[in-house]
């Protein structure tokens, strides 16, 4: 692992974070780019070597937290604050290198409870891995902006 990227990125995330929807600290330690469509949420990164797992591949754990947070924003975009009440994950391909999106939609979008599905691609459009989820909504208005 370069340490100096690593200590370059905590810096980074400790100086530019904000208690707030893709500003938080483990956003920005990430790099995580937040972009929204209609209906989606996608969320850009460039792999770096601190969140590779020792086999050299993006670590799995790391993999989750990106498919729950691109749910998790497009939930609150669109219905306010929710939390997750379950995910599943299913891990199709390594990631070694490279800028991976993840896509967050709506498989069902209820009042109080919401049926997510994200995916993870590779820059070639490949399919790394892919999530879906059942989410509670804390609020049933939609969130301002």
């Amino acid at each position: 692992m370069d340490e100096n990227t690593a200590r370059a990125a905590f810096e980074q995330a400790l100086a530019t974070y904000e208690q707030d929807f893709g500003k938080f600290f483990l956003a920005r330690l990430f790099g995580l780019e937040l972009s929204y469509g209609i209906d989606e949420c996608r969320i850009d990164f460039e792999l770096k070597d601190f969140m590779f797992n020792p086999q050299g591949g993006l670590h799995g754990g790391v993999i989750a937290f990106v498919l729950d947070i691109s749910m998790g924003h497009l939930l609150h975009r669109t219905s306010g604050a929710g939390t997750t009440i379950e995910m599943k994950v299913q891990y199709l391909k390594a990631a070694r290198a490279g800028r991976l999106s993840c896509t967050a939609r709506f498989i069902r979008q209820g009042r109080s409870i919401s049926f997510l599905r994200s995916e993870l691609v590779d820059e070639q459009g490949e399919l790394i891995a892919y999530a879906t989820s059942t989410w509670k909504s804390l609020r049933t208005t939609a969130a301002p902006g």
